[in-house]
C-alpha cells in the first residue's frame, strides 16, 4: 500500500484527494547565503592545499542545531563523488558520523565504515588505524568531514576521551589529510582540550543565527524567504519577506533556516488539512506549534496578531538550549573544569 493511499483513507473530510500540500517536503537546492559561500570556500581552500601540496590541516566549523551546518558539509561532499574504476574505489572526500559515546576504536571503526568495508566493526584501535592508512592510499582519499564532532565531549570516560583527541592528533599527522570537524559549538572545546588538536584546528569558521539587529543580515534572510515562496505549492496571502510577517519568522526560528523549513512545511500541511488553498497567518501559526512547539502559549506563538515577537530563549521555552554552549551531561567536560553557559564563563 502506498503512503498517499494511507493518507487518503484517514484524511480530514476537508482535504481534497489530489491537494496539492499533501505530504509537501521543501525540497530545494542549499541557497548560497553568505554564511554557506565562506563556509563553502573555507572547506575548499583546505582542500586545494591538500591537494597541490599534500599537506593536511584542520578546519572547525561550529554552529547551533538548526544553523545548516550539515547541508553544507553535503553540499561539499556531492561535488567529489566516489569513482568506481576496475581495480579500487577512489574516494575524495569521506563523510564520517562521529558515534555516540566514542572511542578511538569505534571512531576509527566508523570512518571504515564509511569507507564502505564491511568487516569495520572487527579488530583492535591499532589494527583499524593501519587498515585505515591502507585504505586511504589506496583510495585516493584527500578530505575527511567529521560531523557531530561534538560527540566526543560524550567519551564514555576521560581517558578515552584522552586517547580519542590523542588519536585524532596522529591521524591528521600520519595521514596527510585535509579534516573538516563540524558540530555543535562545544566541538570548540573539545579541540580547545589538546594543545596539538587546537594547533590542527586554528582555522574556524562559526556560523551564526541570522541577526535582526544588523540589516544586511536581516535582508538576507528576507531574500531567502522570498526563494521559499517560489517552492510552494499554494499561495501566500501575505508574501513571506514581508518585513513583518519576516520578523515574525525570524521569532519563530531563532534565524536559523532549518527551522524556517519546518514552520512553512507545517503550514502547507495544516492548510491542507483545513482545505485552503493559501498560507495565512492561522497556518503559519499552526505549522510553527505542530513542528517548531507543540506546547506554546497562544499569546508567545510568533504567528499569533498579539504576539510580543520577542526571542523565545528563556528558560521553558523551545530556543533556550541555543543559547547554551555547556556540553549538556558530559563527564568529560566536568572533569575538564569546562562550563560555559550562554557564552559567558
Amino acid at each position: 500500500m502506498e503512503p498517499l493511499a494511507v493518507m487518503t483513507q484517514f484524511a480530514p473530510a476537508a482535504v481534497p484527494f489530489q491537494a496539492p500540500g499533501l505530504g509537501f517536503k521543501l525540497v530545494m537546492d542549499p541557497i548560497p547565503h553568505q554564511r554557506y559561500r565562506e563556509s563553502m570556500y573555507g572547506i575548499a581552500e583546505l582542500h586545494l592545499r591538500r591537494r597541490n601540496h599534500g599537506t593536511g590541516g584542520g578546519l572547525l566549523l561550529t554552529g547551533p542545531s538548526g544553523a545548516g551546518k550539515s547541508t553544507m558539509v553535503r553540499a561539499y561532499g556531492e561535488r567529489f563523488p566516489r569513482q568506481h574504476l576496475a581495480e579500487r574505489t577512489v574516494v575524495p572526500v569521506l563523510m564520517v558520523t562521529v558515534p555516540a559515546s566514542p572511542t578511538a576504536r569505534s571512531l576509527a571503526g566508523a570512518i571504515l565504515e564509511a569507507l564502505g568495508q564491511k568487516k569495520a566493526h572487527r579488530g583492535t584501535a591499532p589494527e583499524k588505524t593501519s587498515w585505515i592508512y591502507e585504505l586511504f592510499v589506496k583510495c585516493g582519499v584527500e578530505m575527511v568531514i567529521l560531523d557531530e564532532f561534538q560527540h566526543l565531549f560524550y567519551a564514555p570516560s576521560l581517558n578515552a576521551f584522552r586517547d580519542i583527541t590523542d588519536w585524532l592528533k596522529n591521524f591528521l599527522e600520519d595521514t596527510k589529510v585535509g579534516m573538516v570537524a563540524c558540530g555543535l559549538p562545544a566541538a570548540e572545546l573539545v579541540v580547545n582540550s589538546n594543545e596539538q588538536l587546537a594547533r590542527r584546528f586554528s582555522e574556524r569558521i562559526r556560523i551564526t543565527p541570522f541577526s535582526l539587529e544588523v540589516a544586511e543580515d536581516f535582508q538576507e534572510f528576507r531574500g531567502i524567504l522570498k526563494t521559499m515562496e517560489m517552492h510552494l505549492p499554494l499561495q501566500v496571502e501575505v508574501p513571506l519577506h514581508e518585513a513583518n510577517l519576516a520578523r515574525r519568522f525570524h521569532v519563530g526560528s531563532y534565524g536559523l533556516l532549518d527551522y524556517v523549513v519546518k514552520i512553512i512545511e507545517g503550514a502547507v500541511s495544516a492548510a491542507t488539512a483545513a482545505g485552503l488553498d493559501t498560507l495565512d497567518l492561522p497556518a503559519l501559526a499552526a505549522g510553527f506549534r505542530n513542528r517548531v512547539w507543540r506546547d506554546v502559549p497562544d499569546r508567545l506563538n510568533p504567528f499569533h496578531p498579539e504576539s510580543p515577537l520577542r526571542p523565545l530563549d528563556r528558560p521553558g521555552e523551545v530556543f533556550y538550549l541555543h543559547t547554551r554552549q555547556d556540553p549538556v551531561g558530559s563527564p568529560v567536560a566536568r572533569k575538564l573544569g569546562m562550563n560555559l553557559t550562554r557564552g559567558g564563563k
